[in-house]
């Protein structure tokens, strides 16, 4: 019997977790450990076991962090109450937030200032939400459900909605369905609020389910984005199966599947992947296909303050290199 892996394409790393990773591993290289990161740079275990190993340490909180040092704050953007703390305590502070969240923030505070009650259509405990509600926290409600939505008591102010970056948009538009039949005339979100590698992974996912009757996606039990590709798995009609690596394959559990769905969460490295296939393969799903639902070439670029040093460092070489 021909036993077939279906790989999701887009998967694993998006922008904003390639450049937050980047900016330690520069960090770490530049000044030596330890560099400090607020939370967890993304949320994956195996890349903070990583980070761990060449020096980062990881903090709950920057009061965690001595004076003085660097502290890293993580991609999932932060309260201005926690930069001005930083400041307070003479922390030197290197943002790491995915640009798609800081566009988030900003709008937050446009709404607010303009008169707007801020709708922040999210999970009310995710560290982004909580980072963006931090903007302004008198003006805005999180928003979780469309039962929330429809309870929404904006006090006669006009409701401009923002999104969590790590929903889709099938995730938000019952919710904003629901704001804008309450409310009217609404601020809508942008269509591009919602993280582009977010949509593409879980239109792959869909596309597997198509044919794979068991989808696996590999990502960390803190990963949000990783547990939505499951549940969209099972919505979309296939068994799904959230696993932290290669180790978890049990072949019995596998059996009854003839064609296996692989995907990855955004925080997640693309080894785990490979490690992965090639377990599967030895479990005897030997046929690999890949699915591709988009391509992306997004690249953000480091903090100003990185660019900097970087340039200072390749003129300072090319100037050794001219007198020698």
């Amino acid at each position: 019997m021909s036993r077939c892996v279906l790989l999701a394409a887009p998967r694993s790393f998006c922008a904003g977790v390639d450049r937050a990773i980047e900016i330690v591993e520069r960090l770490l290289a530049e000044h030596g450990p330890p560099i400090y990161v607020r939370h967890q740079i993304v949320h994956n275990d195996h890349v903070v076991r990583r980070l761990e190993g060449l020096g980062a340490v990881f903090v709950d909180s920057e009061d965690e962090v001595p004076a003085g040092e660097i502290c890293v704050l993580s991609a999932h953007g932060v309260a201005p109450s926690v930069r001005e703390n930083c400041e307070q305590r003479g922390l030197r502070v290197v943002d790491a937030v995915c640009p798609l969240v800081s566009k988030v923030h900003a709008e937050a505070r446009r709404y607010a200032d303009s008169g707007h009650l801020v709708a922040l259509v999210g999970h009310a405990d995710h560290v982004e939400v909580i980072g963006t509600r931090g903007e302004r926290p008198e003006s805005t409600v999180v928003i979780e459900s469309p039962e929330d939505a429809r309870r929404l008591d904006a006090g006669g102010l006009p409701v401009a909605v923002v999104t969590q970056t790590t929903l889709s948009l099938d995730d938000v538009s019952e919710t904003v369905e629901a704001l804008s039949e309450r409310f009217g005339n609404l601020r809508r979100p942008a269509a591009d609020d919602i993280c582009y590698a977010t949509q593409n992974r879980q239109d792959a996912v869909k596309q597997l389910a198509e044919e794979a009757s068991l989808i696996l996606v590999i990502g960390s039990q803190t990963s949000s984005n990783a547990q939505r590709l499951v549940e969209v798995a099972r919505n979309a009609g296939a068994e799904a199966e959230l696993i932290e690596g290669e180790d978890a394959l049990d072949r019995s559990s596998l059996a009854p599947h003839e064609t296996i769905g692989l995907t990855a969460g955004a925080s997640t490295p693309e080894a785990l992947v490979q490690a992965t296939v090639a377990r599967l393969s030895e479990l005897g799903w030997s046929e690999l296909e890949e699915i591709t639902v988009a391509r992306e070439d997004v690249h953000f670029r480091l903090p100003s303050s990185m660019q900097s040093a970087r340039r200072a460092q390749v003129t300072t070489a090319a100037q050794g290199g001219g007198s020698a």
